[in-house]
C-alpha cells in the first residue's frame, strides 16, 4: 500500500475479530517498526509489553478497568487478539542528556520543554498504528486511567521507572466496529490549523 494511503486509511478501530489472531510475523514487524521511531538523543527509553494470551489480555482488562459489566465500548475492545503497552522511561532520557557529548552535567528535569519520553514512547504507538492499516488490521490507541497505573505494575511487575503512555489494541476489525460519533465534528481543514510565518 502507498504511504499517503496508509496515512488516509489511518483510523481507531474499536471491534476486533476474536477468532482470528495476528500473525506472528506481523507481530514482529509491529514492533520492529515501533523501535524505528525517533528518540531524543537516541536515549530510547521505551519498552513494550505485548500482551497476546488470553489469560495476559484478560489479566490487562482486569487491572485497567472497573468493576461491574463492561459498556458495550469496552466489551468491543476487550476482543482484540493482541495488546501492546508502550511504557516510558524518563530516567534513560535524564541520563543520556548528562553523558559529555550532550554538554549537560546534571540530570535536571526542567531542561526539558516537554516530557519528550512520552512524546517519543507515542511516537512508536502510531508507527504500530500504522503499520497495522499497512498489513490490513484495525488498531487504536487508548489511554491507561492514572489510578489504575498502580495496578497495571502489579499486575505485570512493570518497574516504577517505566510508565504506561497508553496501550495499543490490534487485529482484525470486527464487525460491530463503528466510527466514533466524535469524527462527526469534521477534520479541521489544514487553513485551520497551519499559520505561515507568524500566527
Amino acid at each position: 500500500m502507498e504511504f499517503a494511503e496508509v496515512v488516509r486509511r489511518r483510523r481507531m478501530v474499536r471491534d476486533y475479530d476474536p477468532d482470528r489472531p495476528v500473525p506472528a510475523e506481523v507481530r514482529e514487524k509491529l514492533l520492529e517498526h515501533a523501535i524505528r521511531a525517533p528518540s531524543a538523543g537516541f536515549s530510547q527509553g521505551w519498552a513494550f509489553l505485548v500482551l497476546e494470551t488470553p489469560e495476559e489480555r484478560e489479566r490487562f482488562w482486569a487491572a485497567t478497568t472497573g468493576p461491574g459489566a463492561p459498556d458495550g465500548w469496552l466489551t468491543r475492545m476487550r476482543r482484540a487478539p493482541l495488546l501492546v503497552v508502550p511504557l516510558a522511561n524518563k530516567e534513560a532520557y535524564l541520563d543520556r542528556y548528562a553523558e559529555p557529548d550532550k554538554g549537560w552535567t546534571d540530570r535536571d528535569e526542567s531542561r526539558w520543554p516537554v516530557p519528550y519520553w512520552d512524546v517519543d514512547a507515542g511516537m512508536a504507538a502510531l508507527l504500530m498504528l500504522l503499520t497495522a492499516v499497512d498489513e490490513g488490521l484495525g488498531a487504536c490507541f487508548f489511554g491507561v486511567p492514572p489510578e489504575r497505573v498502580a495496578g497495571f505494575r502489579a499486575a505485570f511487575g512493570v518497574p516504577t521507572e517505566y510508565r504506561p503512555v497508553g496501550c495499543v489494541s490490534i487485529g482484525y476489525p470486527g464487525g460491530e466496529d463503528r466510527r466514533s460519533p466524535s469524527l462527526r465534528r469534521g477534520r479541521r481543514p489544514v487553513e485551520e490549523v497551519v499559520h505561515r510565518g507568524s500566527w
